[in-house]
């Protein structure tokens, strides 16, 4: 569909969207002694390069593998507009693209942290990174309806779609090589919109391909899905786990969890996996009936889990981690021991042997190396900025891409 010219918006106006979409919607040796300065390099945005004699990668990057217990200085640091308001979806990897959640939108290289593209203006304040088929499908800035699909290479716009005028800001919230679902709220004629529906929008020819209105009293924000197998799964801070098919929108099943589920959920082949208090529980994708469940100890809540090659990583309020099979629910290994040592983690990478954790307000915390064959501590960067934003960290090929406050890094992932 045609392109619009950018409008302007109220301040109040924009607040008002900005706040009903919050929850809809992918280092240093600062943990060792350094200052900030010492830790990433120039200031202002400035590219720090790797040393010298250590790994290189298709980039002609070379960096070195910093002696055991302490963490690796980052390759450079960028600032971002980050505005910390789309929670996992505030950092995205896209092929060699790092993009970060925030105005404007910025593309950068992620060998060299230099920019690719910049757009102002192209999507609303804590909208969702989300990608399928390759596009980057964001709420349109001009609150009009749209949804727009960009080239996470180039930044251009190369999609848009609407959902139409009787709805409200339509909201991605997850996207596959056919689909991308957005949710919106219906508008009534005094301009609320008490009910909300979700929705498939092809990516082919931008028309809706079903939309499903939900329940009375469901909440438009809060939501976390993912689409697999068929079949788009998704919790909200109503304490609910519902499953759609994810060709015709029909609702498979829904069930009452106790416990809110914040960040995200797992699935694994045929099995959706949500955190549940002192549990996680494994449902089947297709029915909803219940696989397994792993008890933790009394008074000890699970945080949001991660399947990563094959294996699901969590960890606990009493700074456990845990590595489970996803398939069966049995343990793999419990680290007990890094009280005092480390921060619960809420975000998770591999790369090689190497689990990575980004952690949410701690000194403690930062970007956590574990083992993941043991789940041993390996080093901690942190740095030691004193912001009390929470950590990113994705996974870039030989690096890592890693987000703290307004503050990108590239850290190399050994």
């Amino acid at each position: 569909m045609g392109r619009r010219d950018g409008h302007a918006v109220s301040r109040r106006q924009a607040l008002r969207l900005a706040g009903t979409g919050l929850g809809l919607a992918v280092l240093g040796a600062g943990a060792w002694g350094c200052t900030p300065e010492e830790e990433t390099g120039a200031s202002g945005g400035g590219t720090t390069p790797g040393g010298k004699g250590g790994d290189t990668d298709k980039g002609g990057d070379t960096f070195t593998t910093p002696p055991p217990g302490t963490a690796p200085q980052p390759l450079w640091q960028q600032k971002t507009a980050n505005d910390d308001l789309a929670g996992i979806h505030a950092l995205a990897v896209i092929g060699d693209t790092v993009v970060v959640s925030g105005d404007p939108l910025v593309g950068r290289d992620a060998v060299s942290g230099k920019e690719k593209w910049s757009r102002p203006g192209v999507t609303i304040p804590g909208a969702k990174l989300i990608t399928g088929g390759g596009t980057l499908y964001l709420a349109s800035a001009e609150y009009d309806g749209d949804v727009v699909g960009l080239d996470p290479a180039t930044g251009k716009e190369t999609w848009r779609s609407r959902l139409g005028k009787e709805y409200e800001q339509p909201r991605p919230i997850a996207a596959d090589d056919r689909h991308v679902y957005v949710l919106a709220g219906i508008l009534e004629e005094d301009l609320s919109s008490p009910t909300n529906v979700i929705a498939a929008i092809d990516t082919t020819s931008g028309k809706i391909a079903w939309r499903e209105q939900r329940d009375k009293g469901t909440e438009e924000f809060g939501i976390t899905a993912a689409v697999v197998g068929g079949r788009l799964a998704y919790t909200d801070y109503r304490k609910n786990v519902t499953v759609r098919d994810a060709a015709t929108g029909r609702q498979l099943w829904t069930k009452k969890i106790g416990r809110s589920n914040y960040y995200r959920f797992a699935v694994h082949e045929d099995l959706v996996i949500v955190p549940d208090g002192e549990r996680l529980r494994a449902f089947a994708l297709a029915a909803g009936t219940e696989r397994w469940s792993l008890a933790n100890e009394e008074f000890t809540w699970f945080n949001d889990p991660q399947v990563l090659d094959g294996v699901l990583y969590a960890s606990d309020s009493a700074y456990g981690m845990w590595a489970v099979d996803p398939g069966t629910g049995k343990r793999i290994w419990h680290n007990k021991d890094l009280v005092g040592s480390a921060a619960e983690a809420w975000q998770f990478a591999k790369v090689g042997g190497t689990l990575y954790g980004a952690t949410e307000h701690d000194k403690k915390g930062g970007v956590h190396a574990f083992d993941a064959a043991t789940g041993k501590l390996r080093w901690t960067y942190n740095d030691n900025t004193g912001d009390s934003e929470k950590w990113y960290v994705v996974a870039a090929g030989k690096r890592l891409a890693v987000m703290h406050a307004e503050r990108l890094y590239a850290l190399p992932a050994v």
